[in-house]
């Protein structure tokens, strides 16, 4: 296994932003709940509360007890670290710890992530947290970085600058304008879960990033691989070919600490028979 980033590299932080002004939890659960969609008849009903309840909750005038914003927060997944910031705003103490990366009680779970990213070899793999930067990758990540800028090289890496960046990936991949729609769409959707400020400022950044400079017209482009009927592929130059990926990230069920509810295992899988025989012919 490569590691990219120092262990002790740990996860930026969250912020929380409410989506109303004012004080207090019931704010913020009304935020949330409209962010979902929800009503408060619906909630209520998921809850086993009432209607009328929920409405006192919001504008102030009953205080939840730490149970009912811990099933509130659940019926609304909400994520861990936010549940902390509802249970804050309550004035109950946090639920869920924040174990930085390099704790002995996370050392298990990182040789454990370490293994499986090691195991995805030939084919690229990488442990990321909430705000995309890389907390670990294997060999063949470390391949496919070849005439990247230094600068983006230095730690902590991201991903999204990685490869949007017009001195990063971006100049060989082939299908850019979709691959980068995809991303953004992946951040503005992960953004409207978290409300993370960090987030958005790095979606601010790379949706600024400049298009790398246009190549004479080539021939014509090929055809469309098999991937591309099931999944969008990401088609990227590299050593004199064009390699086909599709993505593939894994997340942890039932997380109980915001580390670890923040980390994300992503894999690029070979689209196509070439991309396959290519990797596995590297020597490892």
């Amino acid at each position: 296994m490569t590691a990219v980033v120092p262990k002790d590299a740990s996860p930026a932080p969250l912020a929380v932003v409410p989506s109303e002004p004012g004080p207090g939890v019931g704010p913020l659960l009304r935020g949330w709940r409209r962010l979902r969609r929800v009503s408060q008849l619906e909630l209520a009903l998921r809850a086993e509360s009432s209607a009328r309840h929920i409405s006192f909750v919001e504008t102030g005038r009953s205080r939840p007890s730490e149970e009912m914003v811990l099933r509130l927060a659940d019926h609304l997944d909400v994520p861990v670290r936010e549940r902390n910031a509802l249970l804050l705003a309550a004035g109950y103490a946090p639920r869920y710890p924040q174990t930085p990366l390099d704790d002995l009680a996370l050392g298990a779970l990182r040789d454990g992530l370490e293994r499986l990213i090691r195991c995805y070899e030939p084919y690229p793999a990488l442990v990321v947290d909430a705000s995309y930067d890389v907390v670990a990758a294997n060999g063949a990540i470390a391949a496919l970085l070849t005439g990247v800028a230094e600068h983006l090289l230095q730690p902590p890496l991201n991903t999204m600058r990685l490869t949007l960046h017009p001195e990063g990936l971006a100049p060989r991949i082939r299908n850019l304008d979709e691959w980068r729609g995809h991303l953004l769409d992946q951040m503005r959707r992960q953004i409207a879960l978290s409300r993370s400020e960090p987030l958005r400022a790095l979606y601010d950044e790379v949706r600024a990033y400049p298009a790398p400079p246009s190549e004479p017209a080539g021939p014509a482009p090929e055809p469309p691989s098999p991937a591309a009927r099931f999944a969008l592929p990401m088609r990227i130059e590299h050593a004199g070919r064009v390699l086909s990926f599709v993505s593939s990230i894994s997340t942890f069920n039932t997380p109980m600490d915001v580390t670890v509810a923040e980390l994300a295992v992503e894999t690029l899988l070979p689209a196509d028979r070439e991309t396959a025989a290519f990797l596995q012919g590297l020597p490892w």
